[in-house]
């Protein structure tokens, strides 16, 4: 066994740090940058439907879309997100079909179809671009199942409990 003490001096170049692995230099190009330059570009749909999804199924916390939500939107968000309606005991959910329609130039109203489990749940949220072409969610809403009515309540029941009894 050999002890820290005993350990030959190891010989490394005295041109570069001892962590250094790499061997590119400052300033000259590398193949990767240069080559691999992304030619599509998602569109903010498809971003703002997931980093949405994110959020409701309990993945990211709410504060993560601060930054991307103006107005009254954040506040929305925060309130959907608090039952965490999308958060699932299975896989995780999916969008599962996405449309959107242009109101005018620079908005854009969307619908997601989201898979949470065995259900579809739907997703609204609209996008605005700001001046600095950014865009931002200033509305969202979802669609969550009614809970089932209780038996024995109601007009069905005819229990005369109403303010005309």
């Amino acid at each position: 066994m050999n002890k820290v003490m005993s350990r030959k001096p190891q010989t490394r170049p005295h041109h570069r740090p001892p962590t250094r692995h790499d061997t590119r230099r400052p300033g000259t190009p590398t193949r990767s940058r240069t080559t691999t330059a992304r030619t599509t570009t998602a569109r903010p749909t498809d971003l703002f439907a997931d980093r949405l999804l994110a959020v409701l199924s309990g993945q990211r916390p709410v504060h993560w879309m601060l930054r991307h939500t103006a107005g009254s939107a954040y506040d929305d968000l925060v309130r959907l997100a608090e039952r965490t309606p999308l958060r699932t005991h299975g896989p995780r959910p999916t969008v599962h079909d996405l449309g959107w329609f242009v109101p005018r130039s620079g908005a854009l109203e969307v619908f997601a179809r989201i898979a949470a489990g065995a259900h579809l749940r739907a997703l609204a949220f609209r996008l605005e671009q700001s001046e600095d072409l950014r865009w931002r969610c200033t509305a969202v809403e979802l669609a969550t199942p009614s809970p089932p009515p209780r038996p024995g309540r109601g007009a069905a029941a005819g229990g005369g409990e109403g303010p005309g009894s």
